[in-house]
């Protein structure tokens, strides 16, 4: 048995894929699959601010790709939105302040439907939480995982669409965020009675640390595949 560390990458079928938006834009992704078996669920992963070097490489969405596909049974979904750069290349388009890229989420869970990629859940970091408030209260989707939501383009309005709507919502608040704190953001999410703010101790807004990262990938496992949970910390890599 091998320890599961910052860097390591579990097997997957791994493809690039290609998004096409409605508005006439390819952006570039890539869907991570289990290696062995049909996914039992989707996580749709909306990465930081592009503008603050956001993409779909940002570490904890990566490190999703890299674990959940081979641990819990997950397809995981990244791309990066209109405008934005990683390692897979760059997205058409320029970046549109949380508006325009309203067109690159309905393109993901377009892929989604398409595919038959099963429930898909929406996984927002940062700025990715305010697109999946905005912009992702589609029919297909499950429900909304929300890492470190700033709550600054999405209003009280919409809190209030998904608090109508009913689907489960999750915020996971770092103690030291930068933005939104979780006394704060208790008192934000009260227009979401389903919403569940989970507050953890000692974390800041990027979860930095290989103990954030295990926290935060456990708790997107117990929301959407609680029989996964909790992940180990071990991998029997083959030949040991």
């Amino acid at each position: 048995m091998a320890e599961i560390r910052a860097a390591t990458v579990l097997p997957a079928r791994r493809e690039e894929i290609t998004l096409h938006t409605s508005d006439g834009l390819e952006l570039v992704g890539e869907l991570a699959l289990p290696p062995e078996r049909p996914p039992v669920a989707t996580l749709v992963c909306l990465h930081p601010l592009p503008t603050a070097e956001g993409m779909m490489d940002s570490h904890v969405l990566r490190k999703a790709a890299y674990r959940l596909p081979a641990l819990a049974g997950l397809a995981v979904l990244r791309f990066n939105t209109r405008g934005t750069s990683s390692a897979r290349g760059t997205s058409e388009g320029e970046f549109g302040e949380g508006e325009t890229e309203r067109f690159d989420v309905a393109a993901a869970l377009e892929y989604t439907e398409y595919h038959d990629l099963p429930r898909p859940w929406l996984l927002g970091w940062s700025f990715g939480t305010e697109l999946a408030l905005k912009w992702g209260r589609d029919p297909l989707v499950e429900g909304a995982i929300l890492l470190s939501p700033p709550l600054r383009r999405a209003g009280d309005a919409d809190l209030d669409a998904w608090g109508a709507d009913g689907r489960p919502v999750v915020a996971l608040v770092p103690e030291f965020d930068d933005f939104l704190r979780p006394a704060e953001a208790r008192e934000r999410f009260k227009r979401v009675p389903q919403a569940e703010v989970v507050a953890v101790d000692n974390a800041k807004h990027l979860w930095v640390g290989e103990p954030y990262v295990r926290i935060v990938l456990n708790e997107i496992v117990q929301r959407v595949v609680p029989a996964a949970a909790p992940l180990p910390t071990e991998w029997d890599e083959p030949g040991q």
